[in-house]
């Protein structure tokens, strides 16, 4: 199943090893604090506690919203290059 994951951390340092975990589990970046990748729902499980663990005490907003197939054709992309 398609997760979209996204988080608002202010430490730099956390913020820094949330996404190093959510590129360990196979997920791609799509914005800056922004993460989409197929994982079945234990591995969201997995994930999220792997995040709190590495989070601590400091403060973080994680969301984790599964994408069924229905929603994921219905998706609107638009991506702009910079123009040199």
């Amino acid at each position: 199943m398609r997760c979209l994951l996204v988080y608002d951390i202010p430490h730099d340092w956390t913020r820094a090893k949330v996404a190093d975990i959510c590129l360990d589990y196979g997920l791609e970046r799509i914005q800056y604090s922004a993460f989409l990748g197929a994982l079945p729902p234990s591995l969201q499980e997995e994930l999220l506690m792997r995040i709190r663990k590495r989070v601590g005490k400091r403060e973080a907003n994680i969301q984790i919203f599964p994408v069924c197939d229905n929603d994921w054709r219905k998706r609107q992309v638009w991506i702009q290059e910079a123009q040199s």
